[in-house]
């Protein structure tokens, strides 16, 4: 990191360019998120005189959430500023839905991330410096935060989320002036005759951030002048940590964790602090909002001490965790996103028809089928259209016979036999050709359907919804 003690307001373009050099190849896209403040003015003043040198695309993105009554007026500031360095720039307003209890700051920040997530851009460029780094970490600490949340903020942080319809990579995440403090930029900003907007709300000191902003970190400053500085390497030292902590967890989970489904017998055989460390990173992976080190502890007591045979069911954080048969499930909660109870299984008679699409979503939260075309493999293509095509439920009494060595046998002894969650068993789609069950996920293709050495075919997976 550079020493801040030695920067000078003009070194800091030639700062910009070194970060810019570690992370940009030229022809990328960089879209600024432009506030209309005093620090993404002076990053947008930089980044314009860069651009030509380092030949990337420069677009400018501002949030309006519409809680400020001045937020109209900054967005057409932001307009106007970048039209005169001849930058494209966007308006986006976001509306916040706040529930009681919700803190505005996370609502605000976690909208902004979906409009940034929307860009079509290969970085989004973030204003964020030495201050900010130093206010999130204290505000984490004071959340009671783990290793990962003390992390804080990285100077690049790559993206994959949802842009749109499936999962796509979506922009990275470029902080240039995350070392320098943020007197530095406001003499910058001062020096270069630039104008900005200032936010009213940066001095409301009922938020969390402001507080510490103008009553803690004065006082710390004239106590401890290099706090800064040392948060930053604190910043470091815990990400380090992070890391050792998810190197730790992916090489458990090669152990515990089998079709997606975590052991109980390998979770019991870690020590506590392992064993929560194993828990939690295969909860972060398949999605879920992290629960409190209190509500970790009690789920991971649950699923360890309960009988061998007891009907483990744990509502968290939108999902239902289930025990079966030694095995830790994941499955969608029962209720809609109203909070009323919904019905978990649709109703027997409705039918899906299969249309020769590449994959057909499943009602009620069942996931969806994705079909694979083939060659000597899966299901005969031409036997399983020569009558329609359905993807029906299970209504009692199927047969199927998987293997053409055995007789035909009751689904429901083969799903036993399987070792299926009865509750998978309840919304299982079942690949119908006619009146005749050809597939079933789990279980395979029916003896009847199987395609021949040479013969067009199709594979039939299930992906379910977590």
């Amino acid at each position: 990191m550079a020493s801040s003690k030695k920067l000078l307001p003009s070194d800091l373009p030639a700062l910009v360019e070194a970060k810019l050099k570690s992370w940009v190849q030229p022809g990328r896209h960089l879209t600024l998120a432009l506030s209309g403040g005093a620090d993404s003015v002076a990053l947008l003043d930089i980044l314009a005189q860069l651009r030509s040198s380092l030949h990337f695309l420069l677009s400018a993105v501002y949030v309006n959430h519409q809680i400020s009554p001045n937020a109209a007026d900054w967005a057409e500031f932001c307009a106007r500023l970048c039209a005169g360095y001849n930058i494209p720039f966007q308006a986006v307003k976001v509306d916040l839905k706040r529930q009681p209890g919700e803190s505005l700051e996370e609502l605000a920040r976690d909208a902004r991330y979906r409009v940034f997530a929307e860009q079509q851009a290969d970085f989004i460029v973030l204003a964020q410096h030495l201050d900010d780094q130093a206010e999130t970490l204290l505000l984490q600490l004071l959340r009671g935060a783990g290793a990962k949340g003390l992390s804080a903020m990285g100077e690049m942080r790559e993206g994959l989320g949802v842009r749109g319809e499936g999962e796509v990579e979506t922009p990275h995440y470029l902080r240039p002036l995350l070392d320098v403090p943020r007197r530095l930029i406001l003499d910058y900003a001062t020096l270069s005759g630039l104008q900005w907007v200032e936010d009213e709300s940066n001095a409301d000191i009922s938020y969390d951030r402001n507080y510490l902003r103008h009553r803690v970190m004065p006082l710390l400053a004239k106590r401890f002048p290099g706090y800064r500085e040392t948060f930053a390497r604190a910043s470091r030292n815990l990400a380090e940590s992070a890391q050792l902590s998810n190197d730790l967890a992916r090489l458990d989970r090669a152990i515990a964790v089998v079709n997606g489904n975590l052991r109980v017998d390998a979770l019991r055989s870690l020590s506590g602090a392992r064993a929560r460390n194993l828990l939690r990173y295969w909860l972060a992976e398949s999605g879920i909002p992290m629960p409190s080190s209190g509500r970790l502890e009690n789920l991971l007591q649950q699923l360890c001490s309960a009988r061998d045979d007891a009907q483990v069911r744990i509502s968290l954080g939108g999902v239902v965790i289930r025990r079966y048969r030694g095995e830790v499930h994941i499955e969608p909660s029962a209720k809609s996103p109203e909070g009323k109870k919904k019905t978990s299984v649709p109703r027997p008679e409705l039918a899906l028809t299969w249309t020769f699409e590449d994959e057909l979503q499943l009602p009620d939260s069942g996931g969806r089928l994705l079909f694979e075309r083939t060659t000597g493999q899966g299901l005969s293509l031409a036997r399983l259209t020569a009558a329609p095509v359905t993807i029906r439920l299970r209504q009692g009494g199927e047969r199927l016979r998987p293997d053409c060595l055995r007789p035909t046998r009751s689904l429901k002894n083969l799903l036993q036999e399987a070792g299926m969650p009865p509750w998978q068993r309840q919304r299982l789609p079942l690949l119908f050709s006619g009146e005749k069950l050809a597939f079933v996920p789990g279980i395979g293709v029916d003896c009847e359907y199987q395609a021949k050495e040479d013969e067009p075919g199709v594979i039939v997976k299930l992906e379910r919804a977590i």
